[in-house]
């Protein structure tokens, strides 16, 4: 099949490579000729494991194209994906104006009728609004579906071939068919579609983040009861997790949520439940408790700090999970700012996230290497849980770092770290929610 899709990101990207790889001809569009320029010579803009090989593969074959505009023989494709950016509006609404755009260009540059994909994540509606948008323009040549994405950043390429569901909303049986058939290479292993109407597949792209994004707060709220109470939050994630109906995934206490999807989403679902009149309570709980965690960070760091005035804090991790370089509402962003605001020096490291974060929070000195962020630190923070740093060199620590009379701070923001070995090491440790530290607490998480 001959396929277009509208955007170079993480969704366009990786959805336009991985249908190439499935043998199909592929046009990847992008409105900002400097990223299409970068991938025609080799160059992805974005760090995502696995993918640069895939995108040099199917270029060497053909099979994947790049163009700032639609050009020959694309103009005549089976399908045309929308895979465009939504940002947050003012509001918290989400921004249409790109997928509208690429709506618009569909109708006018395509010569021949197919499949519209929405892969976008956009309010419930959306998929009707392109219908009628492309009907008025041209009249009964386009059906529209909704397929949103489900592709978590640094593990996008194995969720494309390996989904756990293809969520497909469409009022066309054809349109339903043809999805079907463009996706049967994935469903090989058993079924992974979920097939409904346009409306409720945009929905369950909201819900599903939402609830995942109330699950992390829910957590962090804990882990601000166990600091408060003296318990501790590995037990209480165990005690949850090994009930079969709550589950172990997403019960970890952290920094908060961030990336490009999480903050977005809730708030979006957030403005959908407003227009219709009906508050989502749990939606804006989750996104409050996500900002409270953010304030309990520099309570933490105050409480075993003082006063943070020309003190210098090292930030070890700086995207907003592993294996990506997407700082976006990173809590490596808005700690670093308040710390800045409190009249701290703020050291930071990432292992690909560094420039983008430098581009974004000037002020914060990045380095190329760990240990170099950590020179003269009165703390580290591990905020992203990067594998390289789940076991530090504590004699590198000691070399470079500012200690007072009880040893330099390292604070775990992930929890991740064996806090009776930081201490043993003569090192103050500071964990999220984790109580008293005990010699048993490594066995004790090793048990989730």
């Amino acid at each position: 099949m001959r396929i277009v899709t509208f955007g170079v990101g993480y969704v366009g990207l990786v959805t336009g490579t991985g249908l190439a790889e499935l043998g199909h001809e592929v046009l990847c569009i992008d409105i900002d000729p400097a990223k299409i320029r970068a991938l025609e010579d080799g160059v992805i803009p974005i760090y995502e494991p696995g993918l640069p090989d895939l995108v040099r593969r199917n270029v060497r074959s053909s099979r994947l194209k790049f163009s700032s505009t639609m050009v020959a023989p694309f103009e005549e494709s089976d399908f045309y994906f929308i895979a465009v950016g939504t940002p947050s509006a003012d509001d918290g609404s989400a921004d249409l104006r790109a997928v509208m755009s690429a709506t618009d260009d569909i109708a006018r540059l395509a010569k021949k009728g197919g499949i519209v994909v929405v892969k976008s994540t956009v309010p419930v509606g959306t998929g009707d609004e392109v219908q009628a948008r492309l009907n008025e323009k041209r009249p009964g040549v386009f059906e529209v579906a909704s397929n949103p994405e489900f592709l978590k950043e640094g593990a996008a390429v194995n969720d494309f071939f390996r989904p756990d569901r293809i969520v497909i909303g469409t009022r066309s049986d054809r349109a339903r068919q043809s999805l079907r058939a463009l996706y049967k290479p994935l469903q090989l292993s058993g079924e992974r579609f979920v097939v409904t109407d346009p409306r409720s597949a945009e929905l369950i792209k909201y819900a599903s983040n939402t609830m995942l994004a109330i699950r992390v707060s829910f957590m962090n709220e804990l882990s601000r009861l166990c600091e408060a109470s003296g318990a501790d939050i590995h037990s209480v994630r165990l005690g949850m997790g090994t009930d079969t109906r709550i589950g172990n995934r997403f019960l970890y206490a952290g920094p908060g949520y961030g990336g490009s999807c999480f903050p977005k989403d809730v708030k979006a679902l957030i403005q959908l439940g407003k227009k219709y009149n009906l508050p989502l309570l749990l939606s804006d709980a989750a996104e409050r408790a996500n900002e409270a965690q953010g304030d309990f960070l520099i309570e933490l760091l105050e409480k075993r700090l003082g006063d943070l005035s020309g003190k210098t804090i090292a930030l070890w991790g700086l995207a907003f999970k592993p294996e990506t370089d997407d700082i976006r509402d990173s809590p490596a962003l808005r700690l670093a700012k308040d710390l800045i605001a409190r009249g701290a020096k703020v050291r930071g490291h990432d292992p690909e996230g560094g420039p983008n974060f430098k581009k974004a929070v000037p002020e914060v000195t990045v380095t190329d290497r760990e240990y170099d962020a950590v020179d003269g630190a009165e703390a580290v923070v591990l905020v992203t849980e990067w594998r390289s740093y789940r076991v530090p060199n504590f004699v590198e620590l000691k070399k470079r770092m500012k200690a007072g009379p009880e040893g330099g701070l390292l604070f775990d923001a992930r929890n991740v770290w064996n806090g009776a070995e930081i201490q043993e090491e003569g090192f103050r440790y500071q964990g999220i929610g984790v109580g008293k530290v005990r010699p048993t607490d490594a066995s004790s998480r090793a048990l989730v």
